[in-house]
């Protein structure tokens, strides 16, 4: 298979930093600084005001940052890539891209496959700690959008030849499990007969034994007593436990299945038997000290600590957490571990972190070394009304539901339509319900990914489920289009990517073109900023480019006729990448 050669950002950093060490050789540690131009080249290289301010009054044969950026021009090494450059201002350097390269580079990529677009990133493994959602409870939408944002890092990662240890990080342990538990053996002495029925509803189950908590003293110390035993190992508390754990991730999984959503477990009792070990560890350390009878680690820079064993001598997030770090760096290997939780956790994570730190198990952040961690923080999902997402009734809104209805409205509207064409003939049932599916889990997905994670988002189906504007639905009908073009063609595509050759003559086929070829440096730096809106905007901005291309250059009976096949076929390529990423199903006919 055709190697990766980086994206194209990273293929002309490695020319400027060449230039910069036959200019300045003893300036080893300046890093490139190159960008997309706005204005006058396809990129600009920005080191000449830095290297002049290391300059000036050295003696130095430069006059000024306008000498600096020539002299960088000058050296940059001859390559195929570069057409021409020129120095502007302080010394910005304009560098335009040679035609001939970026169609030799989307010709190679129509051979050699897409992965060979894929980035080159410093991270070789990964931990990606997503989802989480609390066992007897309902994943909420918290849970919806953690899922939806994990998932597509993960697999922009995967693409970019990450080894990705995809964690759900369950809670599955801890207090409420005694109250539940003490309830299943009150109301079903037969409980292990009764299997699931007994349990029914699991919702349900979870708050009248919550209401039995509340209300009942006797009830509340039996419960306590059941915690204790469950953690002790007692057979029959830890039956129980793992018959309402069952039945709990068999919930989940309906979710996980409607999503396409692939996680490995190992929740809060994964980790349970190695905290002692930590706490050991940081005790040992003196990081550990006694504080209002809990123990405790002061840190820099909070006011309050970070409390690691309670004063009833039980373990909480802060110990589970920093045992799962451990264990994270130490026996799995990781040297990027991110957590995707709602931004009210930020201080949380901050606090673990900063312990981790002080244990030694971590660098310093302004060290900029691997192993590192991160918390992916995300803001709520807001109803129309402006307030937290929830039902009528003021539940949590149940995700099953929430999926299958915009996969239901999804396939109205397109029976309406195909109705309307007429063309609903052409079309199975087992199509209509594909499409429906992948138009309308997609639209869920792309509605929440397309926004900067931490800001809030309002759900909305008239919104999401749009064929107009930046939504999944007006992409996908995009992509059918581009297909159906190549289709009505009557030429074999595979043959014409062998064959043919791109030319890249009018304005609006070199803007695609270009914008193309910055496919890998896009997901570089959604990967590096842990940012997947920045993927969705580069995917709706190629659909408009195809647009305007589509419009002023005719590409069926044209001369340029295979040439803009080529084009058609690659932006479809590109944008199915981009779907896959985003965790969307392409459709080929809409």
């Amino acid at each position: 298979m055709a190697e990766r050669t980086g994206s194209v950002k990273q293929q002309l950093a490695n020319l400027v930093k060449s230039s910069i060490q036959a200019t300045f050789p003893g300036f080893s540690d300046v890093e490139p600084q190159v960008a997309v131009s706005a204005k006058f080249g396809d990129y600009q290289c920005n080191n000449a005001m830095g290297l002049w301010s290391r300059i000036k009054g050295s003696g130095t044969e430069f006059k000024n940052p306008n000498s600096v950026g020539q002299g960088l021009a000058r050296n940059l090494p001859q390559s195929e890539i570069i057409e021409s450059t020129s120095v502007a201002g302080p010394g910005f350097v304009n560098i335009n891209l040679s035609n001939d390269w970026i169609s030799k580079r989307i010709k190679d990529m129509l051979v050699d496959g897409i992965q060979t677009w894929a980035p080159i990133l410093l991270v070789k493994r990964a931990v990606v700690d997503f989802s989480s959602p609390n066992i007897a409870k309902e994943m909420h939408v918290g849970n919806l959008r953690s899922t939806i944002i994990g998932d597509t890092l993960a697999r922009m990662f995967e693409f970019s030849a990450v080894d990705v240890l995809r964690r759900n990080h369950v809670g599955d342990w801890g207090t409420q499990f005694g109250m539940l538990i003490e309830y299943l053996f009150e109301q079903f002495p037969n409980w292990e007969d009764v299997g699931n029925q007994a349990i029914g509803d699991l919702q349900e189950f979870y708050k009248a034994s919550k209401k039995r908590f509340d209300d009942d003293a006797s009830f509340k110390e039996r419960a306590q007593q059941a915690v204790v035993k469950l953690q002790g190992g007692e057979v029959k508390h830890r039956a129980a436990w793992k018959k309402i754990c069952e039945i709990s991730r068999s919930e989940f999984d309906l979710v996980y299945k409607r999503l396409n959503v692939h996680l490995e477990e190992k929740g809060e009792s994964f980790y349970n038997p190695y905290i002692p070990h930590t706490i050991k560890e940081l005790t040992d350390k003196g990081l550990i000290e006694e504080s209002e009878g809990a123990r405790v680690i002061f840190l820099e820079g909070f006011n309050i600590p970070l409390i690691v064993v309670k004063k009833d001598g039980g373990y909480n997030y802060a110990s589970t957490d920093l045992t799962a770090i451990k264990y994270r760096l130490q026996v799995e290997q990781a040297e990027w571990i991110i957590y995707i939780t709602d931004v009210g956790q930020q201080q949380h994570f901050d606090m673990v972190f900063s312990a981790a730190r002080k244990a030694g198990w971590l660098p310093q952040p302004e060290e900029k070394k691997f192993p590192r961690v991160s918390h992916v923080g995300f803001g709520l999902v807001l109803g129309s009304d402006g307030k937290r997402f929830r039902t009528r009734s003021s539940e949590v809104v149940r995700l099953v539901e929430l999926l299958d209805e915009a996969k239901a409205r999804s396939k109205d509207e397109l029976i309406q339509r195909l109705e309307k064409n007429g063309t609903i003939s052409d079309w199975t049932d087992g199509e209509l319900e594909q499409t429906a599916e992948a138009v309308g889990y997609g639209a869920v997905k792309y509605a929440d990914l397309k926004n900067n994670r931490l800001t809030n988002y309002v759900f909305s189906f008239d919104q999401m489920l749009k064929n107009q504007g930046n939504t999944a639905v007006y992409l996908e009908y995009a992509h059918a289009r581009i297909c159906s073009i190549v289709r009505r063609s009557n030429r074999d595509i595979d043959t014409l990517k062998k064959t043919g050759t791109i030319t890249l003559n009018h304005h609006d086929e070199r803007a695609l073109a270009f914008h193309l070829i910055q496919f890998a440096e896009v997901v570089e730096e959604a990967c590096n900023n842990l940012l997947p809106n920045v993927l969705c905007e580069y995917l709706y901005n190629l659909s408009e480019m195809f647009n305007q291309f589509y419009t002023n250059c005719r590409v069926i009976d044209s001369p340029e006729e295979t040439s803009r096949l080529l084009l058609c076929e690659a932006t479809a390529t590109v944008m199915r990448k981009c779907f896959e990423l985003l965790g969307i199903n392409p459709v080929f006919k809409l």
